[in-house]
């Protein structure tokens, strides 16, 4: 199990195609990592991430009802010490900004291992010290 410290981390996957979804929880939960949620759009992720309490969001970028770059604005504001990597096919774009969108902490895009980036951000998060 991939733990900090003695605590499992803990993954909320944010993307409006269930087969996505369903994709990264295969590979997060095959490395030990936990799921505590699943959120089909970015207005649902901001309701149930309080609740929750994820070490780590990983956030589709184009979803209906909340577009992602919205959804991680609201989701900084509450669960501000979270981090947030953006998983999507427009890498390319928010890469070549000077600098990450709000609320945004890392960007992977969907063509690449999402494994390498995930335990880094985790390896990172404090929230999962906090409730120690």
């Amino acid at each position: 199990m991939v733990q900090g410290g003695d605590l499992l981390n803990r993954v909320l996957i944010v993307d409006d195609n269930p087969s996505v979804r369903s994709e990264i929880r295969a590979q997060l939960e095959a490395s030990g990592i936990a799921i505590c949620g699943e959120a089909f759009d970015g207005l649902n992720a901001v309701i149930q991430a309080p609740a929750l309490s994820p070490d780590l969001i990983i956030l589709d970028l184009s979803m209906p009802r909340m577009y992602g770059l919205d959804a991680a604005r609201e989701l900084r504001c509450v669960c501000p010490n979270v981090p947030i990597l953006l998983n999507t096919m427009h890498s390319a774009v928010i890469r070549s900004e000077a600098s990450l969108p709000e609320g945004i902490t890392g960007v992977v895009d969907k063509r690449e291992n999402l494994l390498p980036r995930v335990l880094k951000l985790l390896s990172k998060s404090d929230s999962a010290r906090r409730r120690a």
